[in-house]
């Protein structure tokens, strides 16, 4: 299974790679495994600021819709639009061109709380 290790990790199978005050966001490996072939990622959130935990979008699969969960408040900046055309990358490439999100990170002392990769890997038992 693929866990990179520079990345930061929630309970709820997103990852976060941090750029000083900015965070982009997307789901685990793990996450597009369990969910199957996804057709369509739901984001509608560019623009607002968000708290820790509140839905950013969904993610819909053959069988089931997902939401998607901020790690960190901040606010949405920029939603990666080439899932519009193919969401399928997402289970291609998740952790590169099938990030969902960007945003900023308004409160840096949110990130202690997201999973190492270790400690991803204990949760996901792999």
């Amino acid at each position: 299974m693929n866990i990179p290790a520079d990345l930061k990790y929630t309970k709820d199978h997103e990852w976060v790679k941090v750029e000083g005050d900015k965070a982009t966001i997307g789901i685990t490996h793990f996450a597009q495994s369990e969910l199957g072939d996804i057709v369509y990622v739901d984001i509608d959130t560019v623009g607002d600021n968000l708290n820790k935990e509140e839905v950013f979008g969904s993610v819909e699969a053959v069988k089931t819709v997902s939401d998607l969960f901020m790690p960190v408040a901040g606010e949405v900046l920029e939603f990666n639009e080439a899932l519009e055309d193919a969401p399928e990358t997402v289970n291609s490439d998740p952790y590169g061109a099938g990030w969902m999100i960007k945003s900023t990170i308004s409160d840096s002392s949110e990130l202690d709380n997201l999973l190492s990769p270790e400690a991803y890997k204990e949760l996901i038992g792999a």
